[in-house]
């Protein structure tokens, strides 16, 4: 299917073992923070640190891929990801909230180096299938789902000394396999992706589809995000047992990935924006479950939604985003996107942990309806805006 299997198959396991890491720091901690923070309502702070790392990594990240091509920046990723966990390891130790909020910031740096593993899929293969080379890179957090809270619970107790540094550890261990893999990629040099006539990056972010891609994709991962976070929390809080968050935050995460197996070829039939409308039509649906009681089934379900609607209007805003730019503009647009993208998911992780612990569950769910209509409306005109300009 891909011009080049064997760059795709390591960027996808890669996504796999980075998001088995971030998947488990999310199910954990917020937790973790409740735990470790002078202060309920920054409970969510480690996790919006982590989004803080992502977002602030993007503009280095394409700088060194620029410079010195694709695998070391990877690398680099892969490296502070490993660094992250054992500062997550030395702070539990000596039960400091501050310094697990500092690895948290390390955890997410990785993240952003390694969001661009999907774009790499895409200069690995051909433009035909390009959809499908994202999506597959995306699916590998499937794994995720099953490795990263499995890996938070399982490892509670493996190392005596304090709860959960046996699940940093492991952590750690999960970044150093993907620095093996990650030291075999071969990928055509940035450079030579760069040739050709480069215009002002106001002009390429006045496109109306460039636009809608970023805000579509943001929009969808920080309503994601700032749910997912503020779920364990609400769970626990609405008396279920701890036991019950694992499979939430599990059958969530097979949301986010399973339907990357097809969402490329439902591009490919459909459109970007038409797969993105229905993504935020998942979400909109995830927002009326929970609205509708918070028993066990209902944060199953709304979640599993929520991943399902993300993963609709993220990989069809990254599809989106890769029709709007030359290759000589690639690294510059791609990095506007993703500092964009997490800028926006930080915010709403940020205020994750505040707004359920001031004012509950129900207000932080209706809280993101008009993030999600507004992402709807815009993705809508642009279809109309992208139907108009085909020639009859």
């Amino acid at each position: 299917m891909f011009r080049n299997n064997r760059n795709v198959l390591i960027l996808a396991a890669s996504q796999a073992l980075m998001l088995s890491a971030i998947v488990m720091s999310m199910a954990i901690g917020g937790i973790i923070g409740g735990v470790l923070s002078p202060d309920k309502g920054l409970a969510t702070l480690p996790i919006a640190a982590m989004v803080i790392g992502t977002a602030v990594a993007s503009l280095p990240a394409a700088i060194l891929m620029r410079r010195h091509g694709r695998r070391a920046g990877f690398l680099a990723g892969a490296a502070l990801g490993v660094t992250g966990s054992l500062v997550c390891v030395l702070a539990l130790h000596q039960t400091s909230f501050a310094l697990f909020v500092v690895g948290h910031l390390l955890l997410g740096s990785y993240q952003g180096f390694g969001n661009y593993y999907r774009f790499a899929a895409v200069e690995a293969t051909d433009a035909i299938h390009a959809s499908r080379a994202i999506s597959w890179v995306v699916a590998g957090g499937l794994v995720a789902a099953f490795v990263g809270p499995q890996l938070g619970q399982g490892g509670r107790d493996w190392i005596a000394g304090g709860l959960f540094i046996g699940s940093y550890a492991a952590q750690g261990a999960l970044s150093l396999v993907a620095l093996f893999l990650l030291s075999h990629v071969r990928l055509k040099p940035v450079a030579v992706q760069q040739g050709g006539e480069v215009r002002p990056l106001r002009e390429i972010l006045g496109q109306p589809a460039l636009q809608a891609s970023i805000l579509g994709a943001a929009a969808g991962y920080a309503v994601m995000i700032m749910v997912m976070a503020a779920t364990p929390l609400a769970m626990l809080g609405c008396g279920l047992p701890g036991t019950s968050v694992t499979p939430v935050i599990q059958w969530h995460v097979v949301g986010m990935f399973a339907p990357s197996f097809f969402t490329g070829t439902l591009i490919t039939r459909y459109g970007a924006p038409r797969i993105m409308q229905v993504g935020f039509v998942l979400l909109l649906g995830h927002v009326a479950v929970n609205a509708s009681g918070v028993e066990f089934l209902n944060f199953l379900s709304a979640l599993i939604l929520l991943g399902v609607g993300w993963n609709f209007a993220f990989v069809g805003g990254t599809a989106l985003l890769t029709q709007t730019y030359r290759p000589a503009e690639q690294m510059k647009v791609q990095a506007v996107n993703e500092f964009a993208i997490f800028g926006l998911v930080a915010a709403a992780t940020l205020s994750a942990g505040w707004v359920y612990d001031r004012l509950g569950w129900a207000v932080l769910n209706m809280a993101v309806l008009p993030l999600l209509l507004a992402a709807l409306l815009v993705v809508v005109g642009i279809e109309r805006r992208m139907r108009s300009a085909v020639p009859a």
